[in-house]
């Protein structure tokens, strides 16, 4: 870094955070906590809003259902880390800078590249234009408004006797996915009067094991879900979506779950990445082509024992704390150490009175031992509601979030440094 971008105000070591979703809030909260009783490091955390989304609940949000307003600012109060609200329009590796809504500039000594993935609106034609998307709060919030139309028309239909028997509107859920079935469970729950089809190539429940997967299907049957099994969505339209094959269905919404990409941002940036636009990182986080900036969560290609990470917030926590005590230790002069992570369950939701949560070995493949019904529902609510209390308690407490399942022989690397 050129010492001119440093006066004698600006000594201290700048680490900058891009993203403070569940693994970038996770990195702000653990490295300030750490951090805040030493002089000589700064820590900015930057995000597009000061509210803090959850994720794991946009399904609800999509329904119409009001959530806690969780402020970003608020939690990082008492931290000592800065916040900056802006959307990230550049990053320039060489120079080590990152740009906010292209007119303000930040300079960093290191950087932690959080900027989580949305859905993937770009494959199939159509998509961008004509369907919803869960990517984020607002675009969630959108589909409930065309929702709570929908339904309204509807129901309005059901009162006239001459049309009692008309169809309804129809909602077609493309991709069925853990996000695609918990989404199509939840409309389907919160507005009968509408016909939902979960169209995707795979079972529902695909990855869980037999007993799981039945409970999954039975729900959404219960619920009146229709699925079509090996369905290849080639096209939506304003009215319709197309199948390959040449099949038509439908449509008054469709919501798009099949596939997620992330920011073209670290690629631009001449950060290594992989296939997918994923950072590549080494054992402890770090680029492989840029050692000054770690990736977490979604935007980082891990690699494990059992193969690449894939995006999840049991997953991207802890990605979030790992990169943080690694910065730690190299400003302490010391060597990072490397990252492990062993999966351990799959919770699903389907609506609000029934879940199965699918407990699952490092690898992420099924164990034979599932919760279902009331139960499941309890540990998911649980899961869902833990991440903000988990950051209260990384503030006053740092330590209290450095665990998590390594997961064993499952994660080992051969030659990992």
């Amino acid at each position: 870094m050129s010492a001119r971008h440093k006066t004698s105000t600006e000594a201290a070591h700048r680490v900058v955070i891009l993203g403070a979703g569940y693994a970038g809030m996770a990195a702000a909260v653990q490295l300030a906590g750490r951090v805040k009783r030493r002089e000589g490091v700064r820590v900015t955390v930057v995000n597009a809003q000061e509210r803090f989304t959850e994720r794991m609940r946009l399904h609800m949000t999509a329904t119409g259902q009001q959530l806690a307003e969780l402020s970003v600012p608020e939690l990082l109060e008492g931290t000592g880390a800065r916040f900056v609200r802006g959307w990230v329009t550049a990053v320039d590796a060489d120079a080590r800078t990152v740009r906010i809504d292209d007119e303000r500039v930040l300079y960093y000594d290191t950087l932690v590249y959080g900027l989580g993935g949305v859905a993937d609106t770009s494959a199939v034609p159509g998509v961008e234009d004509h369907a919803y998307t869960l990517s984020s709060a607002q675009d969630a919030e959108l589909l409930a408004d065309r929702l709570a139309r929908l339904g309204s028309r509807s129901r309005s239909r059901s009162r006239s006797r001459s049309r009692s028997r008309s169809r309804s509107g129809t909602v077609v859920v493309a991709g069925s996915g853990l996000t695609g079935v918990e989404s199509a469970a939840e409309i389907a729950e919160r507005h009968p009067e509408l016909h939902v089809v979960l169209l995707g190539r795979q079972e529902p429940g695909a990855t869980m094991n037999p007993k799981a997967k039945t409970h999954v299907r039975a729900a959404l049957d219960r619920l009146g879900v229709r699925v079509r099994v090996g369905a290849d969505v080639v096209k939506v339209l304003p009215d319709a979506v197309e199948l390959a094959g040449g099949e038509s269905i439908a449509a008054d919404a469709v919501l798009w779950t099949s596939g997620t990409r992330v920011s073209p941002l670290a690629a631009r940036a001449g950060l290594a990445v992989d296939e997918r636009g994923r950072i590549v990182t080494d054992a402890a986080l770090r680029s492989v082509s840029h050692p000054e900036v770690y990736a977490i969560g979604d935007a980082a290609a891990i690699r494990q024992g059992y193969g690449v990470m894939h995006g999840t917030c049991q997953g991207g926590m802890p990605t979030g704390v790992h990169a943080a005590l690694s910065i730690d230790r190299v400003l302490k002069g010391k060597r990072p150490k490397p990252f492990r992570f062993g999966y351990y369950h799959t919770p699903v939701s389907l609506g609000r009175g029934d879940a199965v949560v699918q407990f699952t070995r490092p690898d992420d493949s099924p164990r034979r031992f599932c919760l279902t019904g009331r139960a499941a529902v309890r540990y998911k609510e649980t899961v869902t509601a833990s991440p903000w209390p988990t950051y209260g308690r990384m503030k006053k407490m740092p330590a209290s979030g450095a665990f998590w399942p390594r997961g064993g022989r499952f994660t080992r690397v051969r030659g990992a440094k």
